[in-house]
């Protein structure tokens, strides 16, 4: 077994408070192998990727950080949707309700989704596949996330065939939301007796816990010297300044997003439509979200004066940790008319932003948290305040970007055509942007609350349009 790092015991923890899987959408043509050969299938590949081969087993008390263990593949982690046939809209919808939903990562931290014959897909010539694979975010970012997903999806060796399950395959199809299997919160043997290795862990949690307060405290002092430094060089110009929050708008209502009023959007666009000269695609996605989402502010009577996007960036892996990103704050710059000129503003707060967020002095007030005792640790995710929406915010909205590779992935044979992602919903955050690219192909998402986006079709409409003006300023 091994111990959960500290950021990802705190994503696990979070989860009991607040829905924050990561969700993969991924789209393939129509198969005719049938759900029993596609979960052998399934089984079959995860038996050989590490990350589907575990699950979590928490320590009692929280006297030390949760466990990582062996685990194997079950049927429900295998969820068939009926009917099939359904037409995009409608997939759209089954789609929210799934993102309401979370994994219980003591039962399995991951499991996939699979609706059949969907039509009107886009780009898709005839009926489609589609897969949803769902995992706990203690389990994966959304970069290790997709490099699991590449690898269940990997194209078939040579010889390679799709297994077909021995005897009646378990019925494990939905016609609603499947949520989370709980589990004791004290984990016991077949005869109902505490574990042994329980009991030791919860011991060895208790004798490391004053070397970790200890640690802590060392490293604490630490961090407050290089946040003074930090705070000298920024003074100083050495290093780019923080961004100044931005103040919450329709789309960030105090009011906690119900289960039942997730919803979702996709723009699948062809690759070469969002390339131009001197961009990054993720530069021109956050141009066009600038854009459609100031527009469509401004049409409800409500576009503030500055709006701003929190974006997760990727850093080099740290230690045992999953989970390896930082939050970058990013100006989207709504009140430069010229959308050529507002896209060098943008690209050039995406590149201080990433350096300041780089600065080694940060890396030492993180190590801070790679010390905390598991119990205090615990103590204050429950204590986090999640009710409040605070005056000043990273971003109005969050946009996730990841390229996911060439477009050589297939599930029992059948071809992708296009992938998608749906960054988390929360307490600040009711509207979540993702761009999402595999081979030529780009989806912009759309991930929100009902209660927060009244006309999402006019709003994808204006995303369409704004992505084409900023192409057409180029």
């Amino acid at each position: 077994m091994t111990t959960m790092a500290p950021r990802d015991a705190t994503m696990f923890w979070l989860s009991r408070r607040t829905v924050n899987d990561v969700f993969l959408l991924y789209c393939f043509a129509e198969t005719d192998a049938t759900a029993a050969e596609l979960r052998a299938f399934v089984a079959a590949r995860a038996a050989s990727i590490p990350d589907l081969r575990i699950r979590l087993r928490e320590i009692p008390g929280n006297l030390d950080y949760p466990r990582w263990e062996p685990a194997e593949f079950t049927s429900q982690q295998f969820v068939t949707h009926r009917p099939d046939g359904l037409r995009w809209p409608f997939l759209l919808d089954r789609l929210g309700e799934l993102l309401g939903t979370g994994v219980d990562a003591t039962e399995f931290p991951w499991r996939i989704h699979v609706f059949r014959d969907v039509r009107d897909a886009p780009v898709a010539a005839g009926p489609a596949l589609v897969v949803v694979l769902q995992l706990s975010h203690a389990l994966a970012d959304g970069t290790r996330a997709a490099a699991v997903a590449r690898s269940l999806f990997a194209r078939a060796a040579a010889g390679e065939v799709v297994p077909r399950s021995p005897g009646v395959p378990v019925d494990n199809s939905a016609n609603r939301p499947v949520g989370p299997v709980k589990t004791p919160a004290q984990p016991v043997d077949s005869c109902g007796q505490i574990c042994v290795w329980t009991a030791g862990s919860r011991v060895s949690g208790v004798l490391r816990f004053p070397r970790q307060l200890f640690t802590t405290l060392r490293r604490g002092y630490a961090a407050y010297q290089a946040q003074r430094e930090l705070a000298e060089r920024t003074a100083a110009g050495e290093v780019p300044a923080a961004t100044t929050g931005f103040a919450p708008c329709r789309v960030n209502p105090a009011t906690p997003v119900a289960a039942l009023d997730h919803r979702v959007r996709l723009l699948v666009v062809d690759a070469a439509t969002m390339r131009v000269p001197g961009r990054t695609v993720t530069v021109v996605a956050l141009t066009a979200i600038s854009q459609a989402l100031s527009v469509y502010l401004a049409e409800h009577g409500d576009l503030p004066e500055r709006l701003g996007t929190a974006l997760p960036m990727a850093v080099p892996a740290s230690g045992t940790a999953r989970n390896n990103y930082r939050g970058l704050s990013i100006d989207l710059h709504i009140g430069e008319p010229d959308l050529a000129v507002r896209a060098d503003l943008i690209a050039a707060d995406l590149a201080t932003r990433r350096e300041r967020a780089l600065n080694p002095l940060l890396a030492v007030q993180d190590r801070v948290g790679e010390a905390v005792p598991a119990k205090l640790a615990a103590r204050d995710v429950v204590r986090a305040d999640l009710d409040n929406v605070p005056d000043a915010l990273d971003g109005n909205t969050v946009v996730s970007s990841v390229y996911r590779g060439a477009a050589d992935l297939a599930f029992a044979g059948a071809p992708v055509l296009f992938t998608g992602g749906f960054p988390a919903l929360g307490t600040v955050m009711h509207l979540t942007h993702g761009v999402h690219g595999i081979g030529e192909t780009i989806a912009l998402s759309v991930h929100f609350d009902a209660e927060v986006l009244a006309d999402p079709d006019r709003y994808l409409t204006l995303l369409g349009e704004s992505l084409a003006a900023v192409v057409a300023a180029h």
